[in-house]
């Protein structure tokens, strides 16, 4: 994607993962069930601003020890972090666990906190495990499945693939948006759309939530509120 709007980025940041998918609805002009997180997620830091990013997509194992061995598996290692810092910025990290027991080792602590936001990370989506949760890097969000204690022998398999995380279907460059409640995909042909999208869900809100609370709400009220917000367009 070339001529990339960081301050569109910054003005999606500014609203939860809900109001996005909202917004989204309201893009493409219809509902669905998918492009978006399906299962629960543990939020390292709920009270982080959402982050916005492109997919850096992987797999990982831990149940069993790394197949690539020795110079390899460091090379295969390498490879990894120079693919999770390539253009565009900012990036998200989306890790998919292919262990039949999701969470059996930790893919995400201290360390590799530190080294993903170095390398411009803004964050991880993943239905694997995380640890170390007093000495992640700050500022670094974390969505996953579990928390744990152990690595055991985590180690990405591979990356820039096709992943699945947690319900979500994701492909390299997929622009994300994640908070607390979980991520979605926001398509790119839908993205200029989405400030006035979100504008308008805002607009056709407020009536039902002004009336709603209101010392004095009743049914009344709450049909003429939702006649209004049906006359906003």
């Amino acid at each position: 994607m070339s001529g990339i709007d960081h301050d569109l980025f910054q003005h999606l940041a500014g609203f939860d993962t809900p109001t996005i998918c909202n917004a989204l609805e309201v893009a493409r002009g219809f509902r669905s069930t998918e492009g978006y997180t399906l299962q629960p997620l543990v939020c390292a830091f709920p009270d982080l601003k959402p982050i916005v990013g492109f997919a850096r997509t992987a797999t990982i194992r831990a149940a069993r020890p790394n197949e690539r061995k020795g110079d390899e598996a460091r090379q295969h290692r390498i490879g990894y972090y120079e693919y999770v810092c390539s253009e565009p910025h900012p990036t998200i990290a989306l890790i998919q666990d292919l262990d039949e027991h999701k969470g059996t080792g930790a893919f995400w602590g201290e360390v590799n906190t530190a080294v993903h936001k170095g390398l411009g990370v803004l964050g991880c989506v993943t239905d694997g495990s995380i640890r170390d949760l007093d000495m992640i890097a700050p500022g670094f969000q974390l969505l996953a499945g579990s928390v744990g204690p152990n690595h055991a022998f985590v180690h990405c398999v591979e990356y820039g693939i096709d992943v699945t995380v947690a319900g979500m279907q994701v492909r390299h460059g997929d622009l994300i948006h994640a908070d607390r409640h979980g991520a979605t995909v926001i398509p790119l042909d839908l993205l200029p759309k989405l400030p006035d999208a979100i504008d308008l869900c805002i607009r056709q809100e407020r009536p039902i939530l002004e009336a709603a609370r209101s010392s004095d709400f009743n049914i009344d009220m709450l049909r003429r509120a939702m006649a209004e917000a049906d006359e906003i367009h």
